[in-house]
């Protein structure tokens, strides 16, 4: 037996023990038709990478058999001569829903509250937890959506329900027409979660953190529900599910720049790898995320350019808006670049076919083909797990793959069938011979020295034959067979003839045929190939990164082209108010500032003195003044997606730490009033709301970590008055307890009540013990490990609370706004709280009828440490003036004013041994005025923060006069993309919300 006759036969047993039996009855005869099938004279890509130039491929009962150079045709395969076309892996979508529809809404169906889950079945309490769901079971073919994806050249699709924050599970799902059990190919593949609780109309969550505090709850819920099932009285099919899941696939659908971050953050605490969705914006902080060890599906949903011809229209779209339109098609470069592992999706597009014309955009802008080939077909088969069935052409896998005309992201490219699970479905018939498209020449007749360029796709040819100089004739064509007839007609060739050829390809590469012009006999003729059209067009392909802009840092409209660093700086001969009680007020006075930290404060220092060999950039302050870094203890700027949980009464587990945004402009803004360092904290619709974050105002940082102050302690919002007991937030908000404020002091006692038998519990049996993230945070301010900021007007509130804390073991650490502190600032100083107050604020509700300007300079005699807050982004940019109204309303000295706004909020939040004064030792946030820091008419010319220059007055003229010009040159670029056709959109001005305690709307 010869090794021919050897290897057929082995394909045909191969064949007849894998070929699946049938068990669906079916009328009428049966189907023979082929399943096997070779592929001869094909140019195959077998993965990114690897080409095989006039190769075959067989494939049989739905899967690859062989691929090479010389397969033996079986008997019982069809063959198909290629003819030089191309052969691709079919495309996997990592991202999809197709077949799943997602669950409707259930719940209410009238407004009002929902605060309880009403989800029907064996289900946990949250309705936006779905981890039951199964793509699987909910899987439909549909035959018109299933061919959009085979058009686009997608074989596969990993398919999810698209609702809730924990969504289930994925199933891998082919795009063929055939029935369910077929197309399923693999049940379950990943498990899905988002920060939207889609189709969910319970209240909570109403918040980004809340939606992170949800999943991080669930975690662990999960965990405590699988140790425990034997022993609990009830099912949760939901928690079962998510603990079930987590040894697959992690994905989670980022919507929002920073969420991958967000994700990376909550994956590293549960110690499982994780994918996340991108937006497009990726390139704008590639270190974070490459940091975080994230995967990324990046969509291709790039911006179009903005209509901007009307000047009125183009002051709608900021600087960043335009900048990314030009920088987006680069993202995957940039990707790709920096080694992060990413596979694209086609989420965002209205069809999948859409992809193509962004993935070759992509590809101008410095993606390779084999890395946009990869990002198709390998890298997301890798990154699920599922690379032993699709992905790529090797044997055993599945037979998923395209026929096309040319190399796949050429321009002419074609598809003309996808194949999947080895079945045919045609996008358009094949055209007939070889391609003859490229450039050829003759020296016969009358065409002799006249080029004969044949270009377009395939199917649609656009032939030209150049007449004269300055004349082309646009050919007609039609093929019949193997021969091209083409004919046309111009005035400038021969009087007016009529031209008529026939053509064929020659061995050679060439053409040869007939020619007849009109009234002439008919005659041969013969074409030489010059050269092919492709090759061509590589060499003429421009570089597109040529011209694009720079990025910014951060990605915003006042962001810097290079990140500040910190220098060592001498300010000489300043008038230095260091607001530290032993050093005073100094009068031409000496700071330096080294890797980040004040060294020394004194008159004439030297530089030799204080650091061998380090370089120091004098400044010379002379009629200047330098002080501390204005502190503002309450504020809610570079907040993402809501500042208020304020759907329970108690919402301890949020974190304003998760929700952090460094591309906030206000933290720019407040540097320019010399602000370095902002308490952000929680809103007060709560009565225990959620823990706050102190970040450095580090303007130019890529990463929410980045603005965290390392050292500072935990603290917490808790809020009494108007806002918690939703007296004015009408007839439809009536339900959440407590409704009064009464009320309010039996949550606050009942919360710390049921944190002492938690604590105690957690130590007699932790395995036995849910773990209660609300608890733990109410268990930390027991332990004195976290510390209560709390929102308060009346005094009798404020008596209550002082007395709640002494009684149950707690101590209010800060009292804010404090409105009527002046009244029971004796108590205030025996509890030990510290206040923070407006310092004239009154009158803009009736709980504030009582308040008056002198209340911070009162409570400042009897001795209870006083901070100046702002509340309010505007107003933190002049914190400077709000603390010289104490000396107008009070009799402050300017030095004890300042203290409010430097080292009594640092004291006020713990972080005094740190920052809040000029003493050496502690971190180099400063600023130098143009004149007395108290004055509403000085400025800040310098705000350093940990020794970086984040803001320099005398810059701010160069920069805007940059941005003025990057501007123009991006408006004026649009402008050409509207002249040269492309597609635009209409300009919509975003106003970024600026939050407060009682807003309750998210972005």
């Amino acid at each position: 037996m010869n090794k021919s006759t050897l290897l057929c036969l082995i394909f045909l047993l191969l064949g007849l023990s894998t070929r699946a039996q049938e068990y669906f009855p079916y009328n009428g005869v049966r189907d023979e038709r082929p399943s096997s099938f070779l592929f001869v004279h094909a140019n195959i890509v077998v993965q990114p990478g690897e080409m095989l130039a006039d190769g075959m491929l067989l494939i049989r009962d739905g899967k690859v058999v062989a691929v090479g150079k010389n397969i033996p045709q079986p008997a019982d395969a069809q063959r198909i001569d290629l003819l030089g076309k191309y052969i691709y892996p079919a495309f996997v979508e990592p991202y999809g829903d197709y077949g799943v529809e997602a669950p409707k809404a259930e719940g209410r169906r009238g407004e009002g509250q929902q605060l309880t889950a009403e989800r029907s079945g064996a289900y946990t309490a949250n309705d936006a937890i779905r981890a039951d769901q199964q793509a699987a079971t909910l899987f439909a073919v549909d035959a018109k959506k299933a061919a959009a994806w085979r058009k686009a050249g997608f074989g596969a699709v990993i398919s999810h329900a698209q609702d809730g924050i924990a969504r289930g599970t994925a199933a891998l799902l082919a795009t063929g027409d055939e029935r369910e059990n077929l197309m399923l190919l693999q049940p379950v593949v990943s498990a899905h979660y988002s920060f939207s609780k889609g189709s969910s109309r319970q209240n909570y969550p109403s918040s980004l953190m809340g939606s992170i505090a949800l999943l991080r709850q669930t975690y662990y819920d999960a965990q405590w529900y699988a140790a425990n099932r034997s022993s609990l009285p009830y099912q949760d099919l939901a928690l079962e599910a998510y603990f079930q899941q987590q040894s697959l696939p992690q994905v989670y659908e980022g919507s929002q720049k920073y969420d991958i971050l967000r994700v990376g953050k909550l994956a590293k605490e549960f110690g499982t790898p994780f994918i996340v969705t991108g937006t497009g914006e990726e390139y704008q902080y590639l270190d974070a995320i490459r940091a975080s060890a994230a995967a990324v599906l990046v969509p291709l949903n790039f911006p179009d350019a903005y209509d901007v011809e009307d000047p009125l229209d183009a002051r709608d779209v900021s600087l960043a808006e335009m900048l990314h339109w030009e920088l987006a098609p680069g993202n995957l470069a940039a990707l790709q670049t920096a080694g992060i592992r990413y596979a694209i999706t086609s989420k965002g597009l209205k069809s999948p076919d859409e992809l193509w014309p962004q993935l070759r955009l992509a590809i101008d802008y410095g993606l390779s083909p084999d890395d946009a080939l990869a990002a198709l077909t390998t890298a997301p088969a890798k990154l699920f797990g599922i690379d032993p069935l699709v992905g790529s052409l090797q044997q055993g896998k599945l037979a998923n793959f395209i026929i096309c005309s040319d190399s796949l992201f050429d321009a002419d490219n074609e598809i003309y069938q996808t194949w999947v699970r080895g079945v045919k479905y045609e996008q358009q018939a094949f055209p007939e011979g070889k391609d003859i498209r490229g450039n050829y020449s003759t020296a016969l007749g009358d065409l002799a020295g006249k080029p004969l360029v044949v270009a377009g796709q395939a199917s649609k040819l656009a032939i030209h034959l150049a007449l004269t100089d300055s004349t082309k004739l646009k050919l007609q064509h039609a093929w019949k067979g193997e021969f091209l007839t083409i004919w046309g007609a111009d005035a400038a060739f021969a009087g007016g003839a009529s031209v008529r050829m026939s053509l064929w390809p020659t061995a050679d590469g060439g053409l040869m045929g007939k020619l007849q012009l009109s009234g002439q006999p008919e005659t041969a003729i013969q074409f030489t190939r010059v050269d092919t059209l492709k090759d061509e067009a590589k060499k003429e392909k421009p570089l597109v990164a040529a011209a694009l802009g720079q990025l910014r840092f951060p990605f915003a409209d006042l962001g810097y082209l290079e990140v500040p660093q910190a220098e060592n700086i001498i300010f000489r001969n300043a008038t230095v108010w260091t607001s530290d009680d032993q050093l005073g007020k100094m009068d031409t006075a000496d700071v330096a500032v080294k890797n980040g930290k004040i060294i020394a404060v004194g008159k004439g220092l030297s530089a030799q003195s204080l650091g061998k060999g380090v370089r120091f950039r004098e400044i010379a302050a002379d009629g200047l003044h330098l002080t501390p870094g204005i502190i503002d203890e309450h504020s809610h700027i570079a907040i993402s997606r809501g500042v208020n949980e304020g759907t329970r009464t108690i919402t301890s587990e949020v974190r304003i730490g998760d929700v952090v945004n460094p591309d906030d402009v206000n933290i720019y803004r407040q540097l320019a009033g010399g602000v370095t360092g902002s308490h952000l904290l929680h809103g007060s619709a709560n009565s225990i709301g959620g823990q706050s974050q102190f970040i450095k105002l580090r303007w130019g940082v890529s990463d929410p970590e980045a603005l965290k102050f390392k050292e500072a302690p935990g603290f917490i919002k808790f809020a009494l008055g108007e806002n918690v007991k939703q007296s004015n937030w009408g007839d439809r908000n009536t339900t959440r307890f407590p409704q009064t404020r009464m009320g309010v002091e039996q949550i606050m006692m009942d919360g710390f009540l049921r944190a002492r038998e938690y604590e105690a519990a957690r130590k007699a049996n932790p395995k036995a013990t849910r773990r209660d993230l609300s608890m733990d945070a109410l268990v930390e301010i027991m332990q004195e490990k976290r510390f209560i900021t709390c929102h308060s007007y009346v005094q009798s509130e404020i008596n209550m609370l002082m007395k709640a804390g002494d009684s149950l073991g707690f101590k209010v650490n800060t009292f804010t706004h404090i409105l009527e502190g002046y009244k029971v600032a004796d108590k205030m100083l025996l509890h030990g709280a510290n206040a923070s107050t407006f310092a004239d604020w009154w009158a803009y509700k009736y709980e504030v009828i009582d308040a008056i300007p002198y209340n911070a300079a009162i409570m400042n005699r009897v001795g209870v440490n006083v901070a100046i807050n702002s509340d309010d982004a505007e107003m933190a940019r002049r914190l400077n003036q709000e603390a010289a109204k104490t000396v107008k309303y009070g009799g402050m000295s300017e030095e004890e004013a300042l203290k409010m706004i430097t080292i009594n909020p640092a004291r006020a939040l713990r972080v005094d041994a740190y920052t809040g004064s000029i003493t050496p030792g502690k971190h180099a946030d400063l600023v130098l005025w143009n004149g007395p820091p108290l004055s509403m008419y000085s400025r800040a010319s310098l705000t350093l923060v940990d020794g970086v220059v984040q803001y320099d007055a005398a810059l701010q003229a160069e920069l805007e006069e940059v941005l003025l010009k990057e501007r123009a040159r991006l408006v004026e670029k649009m402008l050409l993309a509207k002249k040269a056709g492309k597609k635009t959109s209409k300009p919509v001005r975003y106003v970024a919300p600026e939050w407060h305690c009682e807003t309750l709307e998210v972005e």
